[in-house]
């Protein structure tokens, strides 16, 4: 798998989180949404077209790449919360990630990894996308 199809559920942390402008909470809930339940079209919307995923094993994928994991048959990311979440906002930017206890089925397999994963967001014409995304594997 290329588990930068990854996560993110933000959760309140009070030393770390910041509360989010209510239009990219609801872009990065939907995002997750969309996720969980394979909806490409959604997916298409939240990401940037000039969209990067480097993934946990280094590889680097665009959207195309990214939205096309989740037409494979079978292919499930099981539902998961950040924890530990980092959230920096700068008006019309914000990197936001934490750490993930990812899962997901593929190819008749279920996974699980331990990731640090970070999404940058820009808002761009009034809408917020992720343009970035880069997770990295926790040593176990």
């Amino acid at each position: 798998m290329k588990p930068a199809a990854a996560i993110l559920i933000l959760s309140a942390a009070p030393a770390l989180a910041v509360e989010l402008p209510s239009d990219l909470a609801k872009a990065v809930q939907d995002y997750d949404r969309a996720q969980i339940h394979n909806d490409i079209s959604t997916l298409e919307r939240l990401v940037a077209d000039d969209y990067v995923l480097v993934n946990s094993n280094a590889t680097v994928e665009n959207k195309q790449q990214f939205l096309a994991d989740f037409s494979l048959p079978g292919f499930k990311i099981d539902p998961y919360v950040v924890e530990q979440p980092v959230q920096k906002i700068w008006g019309n930017a914000a990197v936001l990630g934490g750490l993930v206890h990812l899962s997901w089925t593929q190819d008749g397999k279920h996974q699980t990894r331990l990731l640090r994963i970070a999404y940058v967001w820009e808002k761009r014409n009034d809408h917020w996308q992720a343009t970035y995304t880069q997770v990295t594997r926790v040593p176990q």
